[in-house]
């Protein structure tokens, strides 16, 4: 046979477009940056004249199924994996034939928490682990130190796509785990394994045979610097479910959160804590987000933010203190800059208080991201703490969003919020006065309700206390 040639091209690892010759911008999405480097094989002339075999009318291999035949029953159609933070992310366990792409940064616990769902699966089901890069011992050990059942769980150290798709219809394993993606190599693919052919070929090889033979499949992906999935954008597209593990690895903690999700919300958050025994699960992140809080220090406020249907307390703290520099700075972690610019705008012109000669720094505690608007009036209630040297009562939360006239605006799913703070343990809620028209304070035993129109009402109360 002759050799085949190899020619480069660059693809976009957006949309897949390709080109000879590398661009800053793609033709046809008009993203910066996404040309990546690709080898792939020339096709010959003789290859290039063949034409492809008429269809033969009323010819087929398919068998289609009567809708009214296939379960829709939840014991039939998901696996409960027993844990219960990933049952509440997936929507309820993972649905028969799926395909779930889960990515996060080097040394999150991408593959601590599959091996961890392997062996609660694997204590009713059968499993299959691959893995491309690391050897059954690496996995072995780490199955050890977790305390994995090991009975049911088969290991295997391959990156041959065609070989694991072979042993997968032989096994027919009830979950297959591939970690990852990025390891794994279509031999009939010149180029290197990793690169944008070789991640959308593999990865459509794998939801074929996932969704021909009905059996669940994890795939790990990794994630570049700008923290996206790796890889041609259609790997996100053809996969049922993407899963990004989230967290500070300085901390502890660890957020699984859902960006899609075809049988589920993407709003659910699944909360772990890092330990030496492996992921374990905060069943109660607002007590845990609210440990080691400082009491009588000004400049912090709790505030509540809803997680699909989860609300989570979270510590808000800021810090005004003099700038040494003709433009003050302003710093924001956890919390969106640009609306902390326009909530010291408000301040200013609203409520009297004078930032422009103050450095302004907002952090939001135990690496949670508040990008909800209910977080506006504890953020603006902790700068201005902050700024007037004046601490917030220690049992008093926060819950509205500020409007650009200084008002204070009513948010959703408030009842859930207080009673989250009562449950908790805090006795005074500040919370939008249109708000309090639409429910019943005595079902709040114990909890003072302070309604407040206006920004300037809301500090008037924590000056009072």
């Amino acid at each position: 046979m002759p050799k085949e040639k190899l020619k480069t091209i660059y693809v976009c690892n957006q949309c897949g477009e390709t080109s000879p010759r590398w661009m800053g911008r793609c033709p046809s999405c008009g993203a910066w940056n996404t040309m990546t480097e690709d080898v792939v094989a020339e096709p010959s002339k003789s290859s290039s004249r063949a034409v492809a075999p008429a269809r033969v009318t009323g010819q087929t291999s398919l068998t289609p199924q009567k809708l009214k035949n296939i379960s829709t029953t939840e014991e039939k159609s998901r696996i409960i994996t027993g844990i219960s933070e990933l049952d509440r992310v997936l929507g309820g366990g993972i649905v028969i034939g799926s395909v779930t792409l889960i990515g996060g940064e080097p040394g999150i616990g991408k593959s601590t928490i599959l091996l961890q769902l392997c062996g609660e699966v694997s204590k009713t089901k059968n499993v299959l682990y691959v893995t491309g890069e690391e050897s059954v011992r690496q996995i072995k050990l780490r199955a050890v130190r977790l305390n994995v059942p090991e009975d049911n769980i088969s290991l295997v150290a391959e990156s041959d796509v065609d070989e694991i798709c072979g042993l997968i219809e032989s096994m027919k394993p009830d979950l297959v785990v591939i970690d990852s993606i990025q390891t794994m190599r279509c031999t009939d693919i010149s180029s290197s394994a990793g690169t944008v052919s070789q991640v959308k070929e593999s990865s459509a090889r794998f939801l074929n045979v996932a969704k021909t033979l009905e059996i669940p499949t994890f795939i790990v992906g990794h994630v570049n610097k700008d923290g996206a999935i790796a890889g041609p954008k259609v790997m996100e597209h053809i996969v049922d479910t993407v899963l990004y593990f989230e967290g500070d690895k300085t901390l502890p903690y660890r957020v699984l959160r859902a960006v899609k999700n075809r049988y589920g919300s993407t709003n659910e958050i699944g909360m772990f804590d890092m330990t030496g025994r492996g992921l374990a699960q905060i069943e109660n992140p607002s007590q845990v987000m609210l440990e080691g809080r400082p009491l009588g220090i000004s400049g912090t406020c709790v505030a509540c933010v809803m997680e699909g249907t989860r609300p989570v307390l979270s510590e808000v703290q800021a810090l005004a203190t003099k700038t040494s520099f003709p433009s003050p700075r302003r710093t924001a972690s956890g919390f969106d800059y640009n609306r902390m610019y326009l909530l010291l705008a408000v301040l200013e012109k609203r409520a009297g208080y004078n930032f422009s000669s103050q450095d302004v720094y907002v952090n939001i505690i135990g690496g949670l991201k508040l990008d909800e608007t209910a977080c506006d009036l504890p953020v603006c209630i902790a700068m201005a703490s902050s700024l007037l040297d004046l601490p917030v009562g220690e049992k008093t939360i926060a819950i509205g969003e500020v409007g650009l006239g200084g008002e204070v605006r009513s948010v959703t799913h408030l009842e859930t919020r207080l009673r989250e703070a009562q449950r908790v343990g805090f006795d005074t809620a500040i919370v939008p006065k249109h708000n309090l028209k639409m429910i019943d304070p005595a079902q709040f035993p114990g909890l003072k309700l302070v309604g407040v129109s206006y920004l300037r009402e809301a500090i008037n109360t924590i000056k009072l206390k």
